[in-house]
């Protein structure tokens, strides 16, 4: 028989063997479950480009085309509600409802004056009971729902509001709708923190699935002794143990798929860290899936053979050769030190990688992270081998690693593999994050919210000052009113004339505390300001200044409204404004200026939120919002005292979503790894129960089976990480901040192998019973 028909028959024989008999499905179940999920999360992965390019195209196909000719007024009308933000444009279009020009994507019509049209999920939350300051915001009657093409997510929140009260400035479109755009280049170091996201993300899944290919391992050699013993050569058995592994992850890809198809559906619905999708959108790259059908069970059969190399499988039983031979360490280096021949030459010049360079980043980097799993069976083989003495439970656990210390190792290979690149990962993003972030030297400690408005007079300015300060939930209003003032007899037409002009800061004893040390203030007071780098124009006593300049500080021509600086005004030293601001310049009260007197003035109002009050900004934001059908003058900031990159924001959420579906892996992966080997070593537990060892001390042994190697596992996934991460760090030539990034990463992977291990204890005191020692 030729070679080809040798392989054929003998992959079919171990398919029928992984299929035969109650352990034989339950075993090929537990590693279809295992490489199933690993499916998933590949087939998710897979399916970024396509859902990335829909996102884009969506987006695209509602961008306003501007122009001045335009036949569709707009007003862009965003607001924010709880965190979440919500997108709006107004729509006025010219000839009404007989307007040429299609409306946006997502909609059969335009909205009405009044009207408006909204996505699903803010449809939703504007009827539930937790979106009623919401509904109070957006009061006009919905008239129909935005379309799928229209919204970049399912879980987008955004709306579209006729009106007909735009004026004859408004912006103008021409239609809606462009060809994708890609954005501007990223930055070197954010290239490198993508590329670092998804091999640590990716990494653990190959692990994963080569570990539930290995499922059931000393079963499995008992039955390849037994084929020897009827005749069959080295070889056969071999190719029989691929069969059986070949059969697990085939029916793992069929579970991985009905999993993806019925998550896909699933993911549809929700949001996570602010992110959603259509389960149209997650479709799988031809490419990327065919590597992913091919890899899978090409992987299996290879791991296997890999795996029985140093077996030796006799007809009367089996010999690991590891008990002979110790495992070497010198082969085990070769994975790193290759990754670090990769890596060092980039240090300092990855900045201007080109896709070549990425690729052997991204090599060298699976590398190093490979080399932990390569490295941790030899530590843990010379770790357990010098253990001596102990408890009973303790010498029932190192005796069990003397033995076979590998599949322990196996076990938590994905875990070490996981830590060590989250550990190179969140040294590298603390890196970046520093320099994406900027200071924005706002003081939330002494107001929360900043609200700006334009476009009112001082009599509505104060009036919107007593609004706000109504809101329950407010515990706090510094409001002011400010302007420009010149000097009497400056010529309109000077080219410098703007500079030379002083500002002037209309507010209450309160408010003017917040801008500068006054000390004493009564309502009258006149106050002088100079911040402390000067540079500012700041009027002297008796100065006479014009106060009819526009919002730009240019005189009017042939306007003039003329103010006496009191010769009772004080100087003062100007101090940062809780939102980081300085006033140089005329600080004074109402009763010595009133604000009706500046004709273009700024209008600002620092809140300081009862903290109790949860709804106390939305309330902030209800009262200074006009509604959807007229817009608003108005914008509600919160202070911060940090401010992060659009990129930056980006990769964090990608981060966190990828983080949170490894985790769930690793967790759902470890379970069922955990199970397989309590399930092969039934019969063992059911004697020792039956010789008298009690209950509490196997299960403390079998903690300690997997505490020991989960200790030393991330030992060696922290200095790896460390490393890498200080590596990845000089690439972009950043320095490192912690060095002890490694704790937080290790606690997560530490509590994750706790949760496991006591998940596991149930099944295990099931596995004592007597039934165990029942054999056929």
């Amino acid at each position: 028989m030729s070679a080809l028909g040798a392989w054929r028959r003998e992959l079919a024989m171990g398919v029928r063997f992984a299929c035969a008999g109650r352990a034989g499905w339950t075993r090929t179940a537990l590693t279809a479950l295992g490489v199933g999920l690993g499916v998933v999360v590949l087939l998710l992965a897979a399916s970024v480009p396509h859902l990335l390019a829909a996102r884009d195209t969506r987006e695209a196909a509602r961008a306003v085309m501007m122009s001045e000719d335009g036949q569709v007024r707009i007003g862009f009308a965003p607001t924010e509600y709880h965190g979440r933000p919500i997108g709006g444009l107004l729509l006025q279009p010219e000839a009404g409802a007989d307007t040429a020009v299609p409306p946006p994507a997502g909609l059969d019509s335009y909205p009405g004056p009044g009207e408006m049209v909204v996505s699903p999920a803010l449809g939703r939350l504007l009827d539930s009971p937790e979106g009623a300051l919401l509904a109070e915001r957006l009061d006009a009657e919905q008239v129909g729902t935005i379309g799928e093409e229209g919204l970049v997510g399912s879980g987008e929140l955004y709306y579209y509001a006729g009106t007909d009260r735009l004026g004859e400035d408004a912006n103008r479109a021409v239609g809606f709708g462009t060809d994708p755009w890609g954005g501007d280049a990223m930055d070197a170091a954010l290239v490198l923190l993508v590329l670092v996201v998804c091999v640590v993300l990716l990494m653990p899944v190959a692990v994963f699935i080569a570990t539930a290919v290995r499922l059931g391992g000393e079963r499995r050699d008992r039955r390849l002794a037994a084929l020897r013993l009827v005749g069959a050569d080295v070889r056969m058995t071999r190719r029989v143990a691929a069969g059986e592994a070949l059969a697990g992850a085939l029916l793992g890809l069929l579970v991985g798929g009905a999993g993806f198809l019925a998550l896909r559906q699933y993911l549809g619905r929700i949001t996570v860290w602010g992110a959603s999708t259509f389960p149209s959108d997650i479709v799988p790259s031809a490419p990327l899936a065919v590597l992913v059908l091919l890899a899978v069970p090409v992987s299996a059969v290879c791991v296997t053979l890999f795996a029985l190399r140093g077996v030796a499988i006799e007809p009367l039983g089996v010999v690991r050769q590891a008990r002979i031979r110790r495992r070497r360490l010198a082969w085990r280096l070769t994975p790193i030190l290759t990754g670090l021949v990769l890596l060092l030459p980039l240090a300092r010049s990855f900045r201007d990688a080109d896709d070549g360079t990425l690729i052997l980043a991204g090599i060298g980097i699976v590398l190093l992270l490979a080399g932990t799993t390569v490295v941790l069976p030899w530590l843990v083989e010379r770790v357990v081998g010098a253990m001596r003495g102990g408890p009973v439970s303790w010498q029932l656990a190192t005796r069990r690693l003397q033995l076979s210390s590998g599949p322990a190792a196996r076990a938590v290979s994905g875990i070490t593999v996981a830590v060590a690149g989250a550990t190179a990962l969140y040294m590298l993003f603390a890196g970046v994050n520093s320099q994406e972030t900027e200071e924005t030297g706002q003081d939330p400690d002494r107001a929360q919210v900043e609200v700006d408005a334009y476009e009112l007079d001082g009599t509505e300015a104060q009036g919107l000052f007593g609004k706000i300060d109504a809101q329950q939930g407010v515990a706090a209003t510094f409001g002011l009113v400010s302007g420009y003032a010149a000097p009497v007899g400056a010529d309109p037409g000077a080219a410098d004339l703007a500079e030379s002009s002083a500002v002037v800061v209309v507010a209450d004893c309160a408010t003017l505390r917040e801008l500068a040390r006054v000390g004493t203030c009564a309502d009258g007071d006149v106050f002088l300001s100079r911040s402390a780098a000067g540079g500012e124009v700041t009027p002297q006593p008796g100065d006479r200044l014009n106060l009819a300049l526009d919002y730009t500080g240019v005189p009017r021509p042939g306007a003039e409204d003329l103010w006496t600086v009191p010769a009772a005004a004080r100087e003062v030293t100007a101090r940062p404004d809780p939102s980081g601001m300085e006033y140089g310049g005329v600080l004074a009260t109402p009763a010595a200026l009133d604000p009706a007197r500046l004709p273009e003035p700024s209008t600002r109002a620092l809140l300081r939120l009862d903290p109790g009050d949860p709804d106390a900004l939305e309330r902030v934001r209800n009262a200074v919002w006009d509604g959807p059908a007229e817009g608003t003058d108005a914008s509600v900031w919160e202070l911060t005292t940090e401010q992060a990159s659009d990129d930056i924001r980006k990769v964090r959420r990608g981060l966190l979503i990828g983080a949170t579906g490894v985790m769930l892996l690793i967790g759902a992966s470890m379970i069922v790894t955990t199970l397989e080997q309590l399930r092969e070593r039934r019969r063992l537990l059911s004697v020792l129960v039956a010789f008298g060892t009690r209950r509490a001390t196997l299960g403390v042994s079998v903690l300690w089976q997997t505490a020991v190697p989960v200790v030393l596992g991330l030992a060696v996934a922290a200095a790896v990480g460390t490393g890498l991460g200080a590596l990845l760090m000089a690439m972009v030539d950043l320095p490192v901040g912690n060095w002890l990034a490694c704790w937080p990463v290790v606690a997560v992977g530490g509590g994750l192998i706790a949760l496991v291990t006591l998940v596991s204890l149930p099944p295990l005191w099931y596995l004592m019973r007597p039934d165990g020692l029942r054999t056929e």
